[in-house]
């Protein structure tokens, strides 16, 4: 039995089309069967029932694959291991997340600082990286709406306030702050359904007692800012969400809005030195931005 047949064999059970597994696995579909059927050899049972070109996981391959997983995170995290012996510069990062937009600054600087270190992201919707994050695929999720479970770990590295964003001439544009219920009768912008951030100002409406009336829903925050400037509602958006635009940001007086966002990871899965040292960058990162904010306001 192969290490190779093995991998080949994961990919095959994960998908359960061959084509598909071949494709992605960037071998020849003839190459990949005849593996596929030397481990069935190996092993001494069929993995797969066979009808035409389907193949489904029978229960020797569900049983042989959650071994099958095992023994591979094994061998991955051992090669973590040796990697962060062999010094940080040696180190892969593999990160999920639903929105680059905050982690981009503290993300440049790290790696100026360690231009070594192999990093692979992955955006995606929160149900997506909790899948990643059981399986071992990814080493940290940075995300502002929290994963729940019993195993993960999570440390807090940003807190953003959320504000009203009305276009100028608006009968709010000249105050600092309001009520949310105050804009209930107010076209707005939103997120897609669905959308992370949509989420959580769904759960402040909910909170205002009203729902609000979407004339727009998109899927980047740049394209509220600038709807929302042109007149065609008003939206919620984070601390920088007006920067690049004409927009009167009213802070929330109730409820309390704000988003929180977190590093979280697996504690059953080896974290790599790097990513280790990467996590604590970008919260020491954050810590001092907010000092430098705080003492030129004092």
């Amino acid at each position: 039995m192969e290490l190779l047949q093995l991998q080949y064999f994961r990919t095959v059970a994960r998908l359960e089309h061959m084509t598909k597994a071949a494709q992605q696995l960037r071998v020849a579909q003839p190459a990949l069967s005849k593996t596929i059927a030397r481990l069935e050899k190996d092993v001494g049972v069929p993995l797969f029932d066979r009808e035409g070109r389907q193949i489904r996981l029978n229960a020797f391959g569900k049983a042989f694959l959650s071994k099958v997983e095992a023994a591979l995170l094994l061998l991955e995290e051992g090669q973590q291991e040796v990697a962060d012996l062999a010094g940080l510069e040696h180190g892969s990062i593999h990160l999920a997340t639903p929105t680059l937009d905050r982690l981009s600054d503290p993300l440049n600087a790290f790696v100026a600082r360690h231009p070594q270190v192999n990093f692979r992201i992955t955006q995606g919707a929160m149900c997506e990286m909790t899948q990643l994050m059981e399986a071992g695929e990814v080493d940290l999720c940075f995300t502002p709406m929290p994963i729940e479970r019993t195993h993960y770990s999570a440390v807090s590295v940003l807190r953003e306030d959320v504000y009203l964003a009305v276009p100028p001439g608006h009968r709010l544009a000249g105050r600092r702050s309001a009520r949310l219920s105050e804009a209930a009768d107010e076209p707005f912008i939103g997120y897609k359904e669905g959308f992370h951030f949509q989420q959580m100002n769904d759960a402040f409406f909910r909170e205002a007692g009203f729902t609000p009336n979407f004339v727009c829903r998109v899927d980047e925050a740049a394209s509220i800012a600038k709807l929302v400037a042109a007149g065609l509602g008003v939206a919620l958006v984070g601390n920088c969400g007006g920067a690049q635009t004409r927009l009167n940001l009213l802070a929330i007086e109730s409820p309390a809005c704000q988003r929180h966002f977190r590093f979280i990871w697996n504690d059953k899965r080896y974290l790599s030195k790097a990513a280790r040292e990467f996590r604590d960058f970008v919260v020491a990162y954050f810590a001092n931005e907010e000092k430098s904010v705080a003492s030129a306001s004092g």
